[in-house]
């Protein structure tokens, strides 16, 4: 379907991504599963096609976009039938690059982002605590200055791209005596820094993401590593929350979208009680009904992200995008492996996968019920 909002530009950034997600991607995604991995072969080659630069100004070798780009670039990853290859390459250009595009000094802006358009470093955000998900001003990671720097102890938890980053932003509390949100600050740590070490973590989707637990004692990183205001911290990764949750979006609507048509190309050549499934009219009118859903939802994050590129910040319709949104996608994954039958059930099979991948959905980058209370506090 055609949108109001997306123009010629996008159009062709979806027409090749969709064209590098067929060609590179999805012949290769049972290999990556098995392997729990993807090839950093394959990040390379999305960074020499400029995919990581949607975000990033030309004078840092990107192309300077904006939310829609984002959207547009994750549905297309979305639907590649593995999430865990989707999330890899967002938490990247997403959730972590943001952190330089919009609160790093000149310094690091030309230290960094060239290196993180070309694909050179992959990033990772390290947020997330055994104590403190969704409830990022619980977080107990601290710092403490330290010569002409800082020294960082603590543990982090469920970090995408963990193991496999090379540059992790990492939120830690820099003023002890301040509980709550004040006193949090964003530091970035190289991999390899003496006292780092990330370990891997199985889950039961997302095979191929690289997901870890990080241990800090003692890592030491220079005072140009901090990000932006020092205790500002939590604020930032407030703001950056509305683009990580339009981006999951953006890749759950990809994943949505794949598995109707999956689903009904299924269903079409099914044959059972005499005729293929389509002609039940119970199975089609249910299709038609997610269909309707989907179209309904992306519109309303394409708004959302559209919003956001004219300078507002539209809090409260993002988080309406991600609680309805990402229940929306389990709910449509639940008809289609049903539809698929005992095919849906079988572990090799594509809408099995994805079933299992888009659970996440509903839970990472903001809770369902968090997102349902943000909007209820602006009702």
């Amino acid at each position: 379907m055609k949108s109001i909002y997306i123009n010629e530009d996008l159009a062709a950034i979806r027409s090749q991504v969709r064209e590098f997600v067929e060609r590179e991607i999805v012949p290769n995604v049972d290999r990556w599963e098995e392997d729990r991995a993807v090839p950093r072969s394959m990040l390379d080659e999305m960074g020499k096609l400029g995919f990581y630069g949607l975000r990033i100004p030309e004078e840092y070798g990107g192309i300077g976009l904006g939310s829609l780009a984002s959207v547009i670039f994750a549905e297309e990853l979305g639907r590649c039938t593995a999430g865990g290859v989707t999330i890899t390459v967002l938490v990247h250009t997403d959730l972590a690059t943001p952190y330089i595009l919009h609160f790093g000094t000149p310094e690091q802006k030309e230290r960094w982002l060239p290196r993180f358009a070309s694909g050179e470093m992959i990033t990772a955000i390290g947020v997330t605590e055994p104590d403190a998900g969704s409830d990022v001003a619980a977080l107990r990671t601290t710092a403490r200055r330290d010569g002409e720097g800082w020294r960082i102890n603590g543990t982090k938890m469920f970090i995408t791209n963990g193991g496999i980053a090379d540059l992790i932003f990492i939120a830690a509390r820099t003023n002890p005596d301040v509980k709550g949100s004040r006193g949090v600050s964003i530091f970035a740590v190289e991999r390899g820094t003496e006292g780092f070490k990330a370990e891997s973590v199985d889950k039961m989707g997302w095979h191929s993401s690289d997901t870890a637990g990080l241990v800090l004692e003692d890592v030491w990183v220079p005072a140009g590593h901090l990000i932006g205001e020092e205790n500002r911290g939590f604020y930032y990764i407030m703001s950056n929350f509305q683009n990580e949750r339009l981006a999951i979006m953006g890749q759950a609507l990809g994943e949505a979208q794949k598995a109707i048509d999956l689903t009904v190309e299924y269903v079409k050549g099914r044959t059972a009680f005499g005729g293929p499934l389509w002609e039940k009219q119970a199975i089609r009118q249910r299709l038609a009904m997610r269909q309707a859903e989907v179209d309904a939802a992306r519109e309303l994050t394409y708004r959302a992200a559209w919003l956001t590129e004219q300078g507002e910040e539209p809090v409260r319709l993002v988080s309406e995008v991600k609680a309805l949104t990402g229940e929306l996608v389990n709910k449509v994954l639940y008809d289609c492996v049903q539809f698929h039958g005992g095919m849906g059930y079988a572990a090799e099979s594509a809408i099995s996968r994805m079933y299992r991948d888009v659970r996440i959905n509903s839970i990472g980058g903001g809770a369902t019920e968090v997102m349902l209370d943000e909007v209820a506090k602006r009702m």
